[in-house]
């Protein structure tokens, strides 16, 4: 089986739709001073893939990854994920819906710094009720999955950048969520800690039913990209597919699921 085929035959088992953006518009502030940010905006994620969004400061990345998450209310459109119509969601079920099936993970890691490693880790399932030892031995053994199953009583300021940022994917999947959306996840990062972090997510986006989006300025990173959305002023101008001849080797590999 050639490469080609073999990609396409993965993308076709799973290229679920976990994400459908569809003409969504979104303006800020009144009159002379409102400023149009999502025009007409339309995008897809699946399940299985590594969906990078970039473009110039101010596009509008930042604003339609926040519509996607559920946490910024638009004005027109309709934003499914999981084939739930975001903008008819009570508040409550909203929040809900976000801390079971989206994780996110933050270019500042905002980890907590007077507890644990795994503490911060454990955060989600601590939200959501889980019994505090249950949710620290996940919290340990997901530290493993990741490298870091001998740190888990340190604090975050003991730890590297690199390593942080570790715990920060691993507090971001420690729910299991289907989709896991990242906003510079790399960009605090050098080129070898940029690189762990991008296997991880690899790893990641090929768990079953899950997507990742990342909104990046690092090129560094793209060719880790199943697709690169590329935005400007507002609007999504194209959608670039992966050349499998640059897939990284990883791809074809077999991962255990984080």
């Amino acid at each position: 089986m050639n490469l080609r085929w073999s990609l396409e035959l993965e993308l076709m088992t799973l290229g679920k739709k976990i994400v459908d953006v569809h003409q969504v518009d979104k303006s800020f502030g009144e009159g002379t001073n409102r400023l149009h940010v999502l025009k007409q905006v339309n995008l897809q994620a699946y399940r299985g893939e590594i969906l990078m969004l970039v473009g110039p400061s101010g596009c509008g990345k930042t604003t339609l990854l926040s519509a996607i998450a559920g946490t910024l209310k638009i004005d027109s459109g309709q934003i499914e994920v999981l084939d739930h119509k975001l903008h008819q969601m009570s508040g409550g079920a909203l929040t809900r819906f976000r801390g079971h099936k989206i994780g996110f993970i933050f270019q500042q890691f905002n980890l907590i710094p007077t507890i644990s490693v795994a503490e911060n880790v454990a955060v989600p399932l601590l939200i959501q009720g889980v019994r505090n030892g249950l949710a620290i031995q996940r919290a340990k053994d997901l530290l493993a999955q990741v490298g870091l199953g001998n740190r888990w009583k340190e604090r975050p300021n003991k730890l590297s950048g690199g390593q942080q940022q570790r715990v920060a994917i691993a507090r971001a999947l420690i729910h299991q969520p289907a989709l896991v959306i990242c906003d510079e996840p790399t960009a605090a990062l050098d080129a070898q800690n940029g690189e762990i972090v991008l296997d991880l997510f690899s790893q990641v986006a090929r768990s079953p039913d899950r997507a990742v989006i990342i909104v990046t300025h690092d090129n560094r990173i793209f060719s880790y990209a199943d697709r690169i959305a590329r935005m400007d002023d507002g609007e999504i101008i194209e959608v670039q597919e992966r050349d499998p001849a640059v897939i990284p080797h990883f791809v074809h590999e077999q991962h255990a699921s984080l």
